[in-house]
């Protein structure tokens, strides 16, 4: 082997976070031998293990498949990157990352010859993170394409990504016709991609006080704005020796927790020895979590325990002057509070009431998610908060969402009404923007809205689908995450919903309290504790504030669409509207999944009617595989 085709390896790899990068030309000069053996000796080097057998052979299949495929003159200048590692995304990677003129191919390579949802949606997964997240590919197309090596048919043109055979590869990449690369590779490897990460990873970034990526949905969103101005009102607080009230509500996703965590550990006091602020929630799943995941039990504490502590055992003063209020749509009425300790109160004014036992100044956050609340004693809303305040014997600053003005009419003169405390952007589901939207029109019962906007959640790669058959909903998981190990998949059903048990969905009261929350979030694939096992299962109460990759929905019972309309067929002790508990449940259900979701509806003849109405609204139908299932236009090239 020639020094200079050493050269291409050794100049540019032992610090690069991929497997190979060259030209075409460079890659089809060396020996496969040569480029197995660096492509072997590379993966032991990032990831201090050999490759396994079956990815030897897909390598080899890969690039017989390439070399065929990229013989004409005009190829020879294209960059070929190979296994390129996304940045933070735990040895996720694409197969190929091939660069023509000023568009960017992302092919995933199958030894397969039958076309899957899964491997479809992994494919088009690849080529929107790249995207959005990655500096080199915004100014750039992005066309995920999905090669079947064992397929010898000519393949359907899909929406989401293209399925081609090897044959289809060498005709498609013969009509891109530049010449040249107009993409510099090694800046383009060396880029600082920032994925959006999951309320884990930014808890663990947060609390080991290292920056979170800075995602541009999250600027356009608000959310640096929002902290700032927080910032801004501790300084004044403490200075003037203040009382402040925030309000924030959100949707799900929305980036409410990650704006509370980064408050309270990052605010212009947090540099002081002595701890100024505390993040206090009433979802003991999220705390369960996030302490499994951090191994500290301080870093986030129950809302409960600071009931107790200064309100019902002794009526003292916290140390810290911030109280942060997380999930605060479980603030219970006064009739809950009473009952369950005690306290004549309602969870609002009782946390401004220990607020106000603060010495000289404190600033309370209450974090609130809209159409979340799914507990007896959750119905009373943001009135609460008004009621407190009136209660309150100190002043007060009141900051709240525009919407809300009129609610707090009668601290007006200390009134900061603002639509910067209302997130109505959902983080969470990558670009799927309308993802709340399309929930919103589902349970308000309108089909035909939201099916026209599947379209659109689709094309953004969000996926959603639809299946009577459990297994399926279970392979496709497996098949479309296999490979990616940090990834998360896991089945969520109503607690109300009676007859899922019978179909393998284990959402009994006995079945879900034996779940560990920490586990069945963080362990990885192979631990029978975690989600992606597929056998236990978390209802509203343990999902609410927290996410999956995929989310398998478990539809019972508890809901029906009849006569036009969404039915509640429980009865609630204590609860005003069950049907609104009801509603509010399968939004928090539907809304978990950052890749999407698959609504899984038990085959029994009395939930037909709701199925119909699911695909009525822009659900597809999820084969085990994929064929001509799904009409889909031609793609423009």
């Amino acid at each position: 082997m020639a020094p200079q085709q050493l050269d291409v390896f050794t100049a540019n790899l032992p610090k690069s976070n991929c497997g190979w990068l060259g030209t075409v030309a460079d890659f089809l000069s060396l020996p496969v031998e040569t480029w197995l053996a660096q492509m072997i000796s590379q993966h032991q080097r990032l990831y201090q293990q050999q490759p396994a057998k079956t990815q030897v052979q897909a390598w080899q299949d890969t690039a017989a498949v390439l070399s065929r495929s990229l013989r004409l003159p005009h190829q020879q200048a294209w960059m070929l990157v190979f296994e390129y590692e996304l940045p933070r995304e735990g040895g996720r990677r694409p197969d190929v990352v091939l660069m023509a003129g000023e568009q960017i191919w992302v092919l995933e390579f199958k030894q397969k010859s039958a076309i899957s949802a899964a491997d479809l949606d992994q494919s088009a997964a690849y080529a929107r993170d790249l995207k959005i997240y990655h500096p080199g590919c915004r100014d750039h197309r992005v066309m995920p394409l999905l090669v079947l090596t064992r397929r010898e048919l000519p393949a359907e043109r899909r929406e989401d990504a293209l399925p081609v055979s090897p044959a289809q590869l060498q005709e498609l990449l013969a009509t891109d016709t530049p010449t040249d690369c107009k993409i510099d590779a090694e800046s383009w490897i060396a880029a600082d991609y920032a994925p959006l990460p999951t309320v884990i990873q930014a808890a663990r970034q947060i609390f080991q006080r290292e920056p979170l990526p800075s995602i541009r949905r999250a600027g356009s969103a608000g959310i640096p704005q929002l902290l700032a101005n927080l910032n801004q009102l501790v300084v004044q607080a403490s200075q003037q020796q203040e009382r402040h009230l925030v309000l924030i509500t959100g949707v799900p996703g929305a980036g409410k927790t990650l704006v509370g965590l980064q408050f309270v550990y990052q605010n212009p006091l947090a540099i002081s020895d002595c701890p100024q602020a505390v993040f206090l929630s009433g979802n003991g799943p999220l705390i369960q979590v996030l302490q499994y995941a951090l191994k500290n039990r301080v870093f986030v504490q129950l809302v409960r325990n600071f009931y107790l502590q200064h309100q019902v055992r002794r009526q003292s003063a916290p140390p810290e002057h911030i109280i942060v209020f997380d999930e605060a749509q479980r603030a219970w009425d006064a009739g809950r509070m009473t009952e369950k300790y005690g306290i004549d109160q309602a969870a609002g004014g009782t946390v401004l009431r220990i607020a106000e036992r603060i010495p000289d100044w404190a600033v309370v956050v209450a974090l609130i998610g809209e159409g979340q609340e799914i507990h007896v004693g959750e119905e009373e809303d943001i009135g609460q908060w008004q009621v407190g305040l009136q209660q309150s014997e100190q002043s007060w600053y009141v900051h709240c969402p525009q919407r809300y003005e009129d609610v707090f009419t009668e601290v007006s003169h200390n009134l900061n009404a603002d639509a910067q405390f209302d997130l109505t952007t959902s983080l969470r589901t990558h670009q799927a923007a309308t993802v709340q939207d399309w929930i919103n029109q589902l349970l308000s019962g309108n089909s035909v809205a939201a099916a026209a906007l599947m379209p659109k959640l689709w094309e953004s790669g969000f996926r959603a689908y639809l299946t009577r058959d459990l297994d399926v909903a279970k392979q496709y998981c497996r098949d479309r995450y296999g490979d990616q190990p940090d990834k998360r998949y896991g089945m969520v059903a109503s607690s109300r919903a009676k007859n899922l048990t019978a179909h393998g969905v284990a959402n009994d009261y006995k079945s879900t309290l034996r779940v560990n929350a920490g586990p069945w979030y963080i362990d990885p694939p192979d631990s029978p504790r975690s989600c992606c096992a597929l056998e236990q299962v978390v209802t509203e109460f343990g999902c609410q504030g927290l996410e999956l990759d995929m989310a398998i929905v478990a539809w019972g019972n508890d809901l029906l669409w009849q006569d036009q309309t969404w039915i509640c067929t429980i009865r609630q002790r204590n609860v005003r509207d069950p049907r609104r508990l009801r509603l509010n449940s399968y939004r928090v259900l539907l809304s978990r999944g950052r890749d999407g979701f698959v609504v899984f509806i038990p085959p029994e003849s009395p939930m037909d009617e709701t199925a119909a109405r699911l695909l009525a609204a822009g659900l597809v139908q999820l084969p085990d595989s994929i064929s001509t299932e799904r009409g889909a236009p031609d793609f423009e090239f």
